[in-house]
């Protein structure tokens, strides 16, 4: 297993965790792995299989091994849990994900590796995709877009961060970043991308730079209250290790 504190031996890792995604899992990793080829540096992709039942792994069968590593997890344990396998593994200089759904199209990567590859200027610390940006191209029906203005006022109020988009699934981070970051974080599942943000600007990574956006997909114009529950616990335990706790301070926790 690789360490984050090795130094890195490519430029860029893209972790895909996916969740029975059908077809769309192999024309996503197609399509992104023609994206990183244009980006002229060097890549490796990781795919994630957080415990998919549906058969979607042999669709990546026949792809080149030297490029495109494969993880199967057992259990359906959560995105975030898929992402911190396949960062842990990563070798890149920057590491990122992508959805694998296919809603956000892969060649939007290459905006983001040419941000973190730009030799002009100090390495941003993360680099996210944002639905909220002004140039980004969404529909995005009028209460999703409440739901999602409230919670960015949520995470502005309790964490002072101040990004417009926590949550869109289309992110990098410096390989140094993540190797102080990753240890300390908990979160399993969708939470992950606001705790990532939350402890990397508490450890005085706030280097962030945000980019627009364009998504396939028109949203569903609910959100399920389930869903919506889990995020809010998961949102005041992530504030309870940040405020009362100081578990974030703490030395971080090593294999």
């Amino acid at each position: 297993m690789a360490s984050l504190s090795d130094g890195p031996s490519v430029d860029l890792t893209v972790v895909v965790p996916y969740f029975n995604p059908g077809d769309r899992l192999r024309e996503t990793i197609d399509e992104l792995l023609r994206t990183l080829a244009d980006t002229g540096t060097s890549f490796e992709v990781i795919a994630v299989s957080d415990g998919s039942t549906d058969g979607s792994e042999q669709a990546l069968a026949g792809l080149p091994g030297d490029v495109v590593r494969t993880v199967r997890l057992q259990d359906n344990i959560g995105k975030g849990e898929a992402l911190r396998v396949g960062f842990t593994m990563g070798r890149g200089r920057f590491l990122g994900f992508i959805d694998a759904d296919g809603d956000l199209p892969p060649d939007q990567v290459a905006t983001l590796a040419a941000i973190a590859h730009d030799p002009v200027g100090p390495a941003p610390d993360v680099i996210l995709g944002t639905k909220r940006h002004p140039a980004s191209q969404v529909v995005y029906p009028p209460l999703r877009r409440f739901y999602s203005w409230a919670w960015q006022q949520l995470v502005l109020a309790l964490f002072g961060l101040h990004v417009r988009d926590t949550q869109t699934g289309l992110k990098l981070v410096r390989r140094e970043v993540l190797a102080d970051v990753l240890p300390r974080m908990l979160e399993k599942r969708f939470a992950f991308d606001l705790e990532l943000l939350v402890v990397a600007n508490r450890l005085g990574h706030g280097r962030f730079v945000e980019v627009p956006v364009r998504i396939r997909q028109r949203f569903g114009s609910t959100v399920s209250p389930r869903a919506a529950a889990g995020m809010m616990v998961d949102l005041l335990a992530i504030f309870y290790r940040v405020r009362i706790s100081r578990y974030y301070d703490r030395p971080a926790r090593r294999s």
